[in-house]
């Protein structure tokens, strides 16, 4: 099947996948298939590796990322959905933070071949010491695995500018291990629309990613 742009800027299809036109041809990320039509090469894009491409086969909308945009990425884990960005957002920047030295290794190897990846060794829970490298940026997106994902994202809010939109990837066993995923999602969405907060989305990313969803908010 002929791979052909979907509604989201800088996300393909061929059908059965997702795609992300490849910023470093001839190279994979970890391990996914690569295609090539018209002299272009593709990567393909995992929803079960990918919260944030789980949100797009669960129907999510909204979709911030360009190819100029600048992103805070907390919890970069080692790259995987951080590459993704990095073919999205070809002329903008992902600065990347990770607590794991281990996936923090992937992450350096990641953006020797990446140049608008920057790869932060740091703790997102104390953005006072990596902010001033990164500045304002127009996306947030958090996939931290900790009870307090919520503050962690607020604390960060500040560096997103206004009108910016931010992710918040929320994993419930993470919060209560015993309590009804559906009831913690909304607990977070309490915790975070506030005054100068708009929610634009609360979605699960079932079958994709247990127990997962991704609160979409807005800076007004």
């Amino acid at each position: 099947m002929a791979i052909r742009p979907t509604e989201w800027e800088g996300v393909y299809t061929d059908g059965p996948w997702l795609l992300t036109r490849n910023l470093v041809p001839g190279t994979s990320v970890y391990g996914e298939g690569r295609s090539v039509e018209g002299g272009v090469e593709y990567r393909r894009w995992d929803a079960n590796r990918s919260k944030l491409a789980a949100y797009l086969r669960c129907g999510g909308r909204v979709w911030p990322f360009r190819e100029a945009a600048s992103v805070l990425y907390l919890g970069a884990g080692s790259g995987t959905t951080v590459s993704h960005l990095s073919d999205v957002c070809s002329h903008g920047t992902i600065a990347a933070v990770e607590i794991s030295r281990r996936s923090f290794r992937d992450l350096l190897k990641l953006a020797e071949g990446r140049p608008n990846v920057l790869p932060i060794l740091d703790d997102a829970a104390k953005p006072e010491g990596y902010g001033s490298r990164v500045g304002p940026v127009s996306v947030l997106y958090q996939d931290v695995a900790q009870r307090d994902q919520e503050e962690i994202f607020q604390k960060n809010f500040e560096w997103l500018r206004p009108g910016g939109v931010g992710y918040l990837m929320i994993k419930a066993r993470s919060e209560d291990v015993a309590a009804r995923p559906s009831s913690i999602y909304e607990d977070a969405r309490r915790k975070i629309e506030g005054a100068d907060i708009k929610v634009l989305d609360l979605r699960v990313l079932a079958p994709y990613q247990t127990d997962h969803a991704a609160l979409v908010v807005q800076k007004e």
